[in-house]
């Protein structure tokens, strides 16, 4: 995808108006235009220089961006973290203060002089009193002030018009320029008036809209100055993220330690670490260990060891020890860089839900021209005065917010992004956080995601009248000249005990089955699966029973023998990850059913599944069956696969929301729509109740942009001035209009208070009694019943689709999910359901329902 800064644009018309003109050109397959970074990503094969040309033809400003940081807030430019921080300072909200404090000062000197005097009484220097005239032309000259302060409106406005494609500087440049006009005329009559007749020059002094036509332009400028701040607030997790890129980096040069900006490192450059600085780059370590803080980008709080050999990454912190390191990524290249990036592309996709508001806003400025053109008609034709009908038409054109359209979701993308970022969960396009909340099924790879992925001893069970240690050595001699993985469990485990192993001869390995060799002494080491050893010894009962029980667990039992005599039994296993079960029930509170996908056997795979405490298991896959798995599932609603991003490529493309667990500081992982940089399926979690707080938030923030102007234009208009005498003036429409955007803004800055780990609460009372429980774990609180139903006839797969899809047809039920296996229905209402409605349901789908 080319990226590009995009200038000039104001409002979600502009946005549109850029979309339309660049996906016009030939070779370009989409175009996407955030107005929140002003940026916009291309894909296709089309010449940058014919997309800048169509923008510039649009109207607009363009310069690319590709090969660049592109950061949000920012206009681009290297992508250098240490340079970072300038590219997402706010540069528009100071001279918005400035042409604010301006047109303040003169603003009061018009109020004054236009509604002190004339309506209160304040006095004037004497040339004024009494000189309507002279007080009209001061009004005249004071608005104009205050117009070319803010002239940015009007030449924006007005070239957009030009261009064919108004904008809301064009509804504001016209409602300020038409009353300014209007008064002008005003005061041209004023001068004839004062030399024929006198008695009309206090009518037409009130007449005058001067003060409407510089307020219009000043409240505006405030509301973008409000929607300025907060707009720039949605970054504040990426700048912190800066902030922790330290700008300096101590080299190796010459054999002297050197201090240069971090600008100036290279790949391949020695840099030295000591405690308590940041690392200045992607590295690795050649000499020295410490613990490094990686919080920053991982979401993990705990320090990570590293030493010789380790990988580090920029923006993280040396917590004790001093390292030496080898530069092996800077710039744009680095883990933060590419961080910052994928934020950044995330806030430039459109989200499936703004299309409407895309529609919307591509019609909304000439819809708004024409109401505003057919107000004044319409009152002029029954009756009203052409001031009073004035007046109604430019309310209509400054209340009129697109702005709030065109922000409502991209804000919202960018501050749920940088909460993610902060928080080690990188969402590749907003569609994929917007996937986040619509997920119902969480399918999880088994190794290395619910468990280590590493082989541990985890049982030691010595024979009748052998000791522990006798048994350990002899494993550990044994084994030590072994390359299983099993192995390595058992050497890791008696060398943390400071054990060593001893000299053996005749090693031989029976693959699959079991190892043999002779110790010092020349007896006999014999060691292997209870089958290999029972076909050479004679096992007792106790101990085979011992051995199946370990196996029913999902555990390896590996016997051992010394002389010709058992020793005893060690047992093997990929262990659980310690906050695997939490997460897995924080999953499930959330309403989640949650597979297993694994390519153990059955045994093994429902003894893991019992420990960690999820909903299903589908066993014995290759990785090819994994995805055809991930299939079979989205016939029951939409599903997210969790995996490391490798070996299971093919099921995470498949899933409605590929996340890749893990990742570490490889972030680039082309199957995943979500990169979770930690280890834990706590981020799992976190990502979807982000995920759900983001989508309440923009559909909040799109019904308050539709409420606003649905509500607003109407009394704009004075439809209900007849029944009820309510109308609104100019001044009160452009207040309204530059909060409405502020509203937006603030609304989305809210989930920078979410708490994404927080625990997911029930009041009190447990899913599937039938009781009401209270569904919430972030945004938006919502009440929910969930019912367990027992029915008889469910065989398969098939049967839990028909059953689901009869059921989520009954009014009151939001969701439905059978289980053939245990032979219920777990679903999910809004309302009371009586039962004969279900019964209805089940019975009609051809299956019994038993309560």
């Amino acid at each position: 995808m080319e990226r590009y800064a995009v200038t000039g644009m104001s409002c979600a018309a502009c946005q549109a108006r850029v979309e339309k003109a660049v996906s016009r050109l030939e070779g370009v397959t989409s175009c996407s235009v955030s107005l929140l970074t002003n940026s916009m990503g291309v894909e296709g094969d089309v010449p940058p220089s014919r997309v800048i040309a169509a923008v510039k033809k649009a109207g607009y400003g363009a310069r690319r961006l590709s090969g660049q940081a592109g950061l949000p807030g920012g206009p681009g430019g290297e992508s250098d973290p240490a340079d970072g921080g300038d590219l997402l300072a706010d540069k528009t909200s100071a001279p918005l203060r400035r042409r604010l404090l301006s047109s303040i000062i003169i603003l009061l000197a018009l109020m004054y002089v236009s509604m002190g005097h004339s309506m209160l009484g304040w006095p004037l220097p004497p040339f004024f009193a009494g000189n309507h005239v002279a007080c009209a032309l001061l009004e005249m000259i004071l608005a104009a002030a205050v117009m070319i302060i803010n002239g940015r409106f009007f030449t924006s406005g007005f070239t957009a018009l030009l261009h064919g494609g108004p904008n809301m500087d064009t509804l504001v440049a016209l409602g300020s320029g038409v009353s300014f006009a209007y008064s002008t005329v005003v005061l041209f009559l004023m001068t004839e008036s004062a030399a024929s007749d006198p008695s009309r020059l206090p009518g037409q002094l009130h007449s005058l809209y001067f003060e409407s036509a510089a307020m219009i332009v000043a409240l505006i400028t405030l509301g973008k100055l409000l929607e300025s701040i907060s707009k720039g607030h949605t970054t504040d997790a990426l700048k912190g993220l800066l902030r922790l890129s330290p700008k300096t980096a101590t080299v190796i040069r010459d054999g002297k330690e050197t201090e240069i900006p971090v600008s100036g490192l290279a790949a391949g450059d020695i840099f030295v670490v000591r405690p308590g600085e940041g690392i200045p780059a992607d590295g690795t370590v050649l000499e020295g260990s410490s613990a490094v803080d990686e919080s920053a980008l991982t979401g993990e709080s705990i320090p990570v060891d590293k030493e010789a050999g380790s990988a580090v990454s920029a923006a993280t912190v040396n917590k004790s020890g001093f390292l030496r390191c080898r530069a092996t990524r800077v710039g744009k290249d680095s883990t933060l860089s590419q961080i910052i990036a994928l934020v950044s592309e995330a806030a430039a996709t459109k989200a499936p839900i703004a299309r409407l508001a895309d529609k919307v806003s591509g019609v909304f400025v000439p819809s708004v021209i024409a109401i505003s053109a057919v107000t004044l008609a319409a009152w002029l034709l029954v009756g009203e005065t052409f001031t009073f009908a004035l007046g109604r038409a430019i309310s209509v054109l400054v209340v009129s917010c697109p702005c709030a359209l065109g922000l409502a979701t991209p804000v919202a993308i960018m501050v749920a992004s940088g909460v993610g970022a902060r928080n080690g969960i990188l969402f590749k396009t907003s569609a994929a956080l917007e996937e986040a909340a619509r997920i119902r099924l969480v399918a999880l790879d088994k190794t290395g995601t619910i468990t280590n992925g590493k082989p541990e001893l985890t049982d030691i069970v010595p024979a009748d009248g052998a000791g522990e240690d006798a048994l350990l050595q002899a494993a550990l001699d044994l084994e030590s000249k072994s390359e299983h993985p099993l192995a390595h469990a058992i050497l890791d485990y008696c060398t943390g005990r400071g054990m060593r192993a001893g000299e053996t001869a005749e090693f031989a390995a029976l693959g699959g089955k079991g190892l043999s060799a002779r110790d010092s002494d020349g007896n006999l080491l014999l060691g292997g699966s209870l089958a290999y050893v029972s076909g050479l010894m004679e096992i007792p009962g106790g101990m085979r029973e011992k051995a199946e029980e370990l196996g029913g667990q999902g555990k390896t039992p590996l016997l051992f023998a010394k002389g010709g005599k058992l020793l005893g039994m060690l047992a093997v296993a990929d262990t659980i990850r310690e906050d695997s079960r939490k997460a897995i029930g924080a999953m499930k509170e959330l309403g989640l059913r949650v597979v297993m996908l694994t390519g153990d056997n059955e045994l093994t795979a429902r003894a893991i599944a019992r420990e960690a405490g999820v909903d299903e298991v589908v066993a014995g896959l290759l990785p090819a069956g994994k995805e055809e798995a991930v299939r079979n599932l989205q016939g029951r609603g939409k599903v997210a696969m969790v995996g490391d991003g490798i070996n299971d490529a093919p099921a995470l493309t498949r899933a409605d929301l590929g996340m890749a667990v893990g990742a570490g500081t490889d972030i680039a992982i082309d199957s995943a729509d979500l990169v979770l940089m930690g280890s834990s399926l706590s981020g799992v979690v976190q990502a979807i109740r982000l995920g759900r707080a983001a989508l309440a938030n923009i559909r909040e923030n799109l019904f308050w942009a539709f409420f606003y102007n649905i509500i607003l234009i109407p009394v704009a208009a004075g439809v209900w001035y007849k029944l009820s005498g309510l109308k609104m003036s100019p001044m009160f429409g452009a207040a309204a209009m530059s909060l409405s955007s502020f509203t937006v803004c603030m609304n989305a800055l809210r989930l920078n208070l979410a708490d994404i780990g927080a625990e997911k609460r029930y009041n009190g009372k447990r899913p599937g009694t039938g009781k009401e429980i209270q569904m919430f774990g972030l945004g938006k609180e919502k009440e929910v019943t969930e019912r367990t139903l027992k029915v008889e006839g469910l065989m398969c797969h098939n049967c839990e689709r028909h059953v689901k899809e009869a059921l989520e047809k009954v009014g009151g039920i939001t969701e439905a999910t059978a289980s053939h296996e245990k032979g219920e229905v777990v679903i999910r209402c809004s309302k009371p359901v009586p039962d004969d409605k279900l019964r209805e349901a089940i019975e009609g789908a051809g299956y019994k329902f038993v309560g």
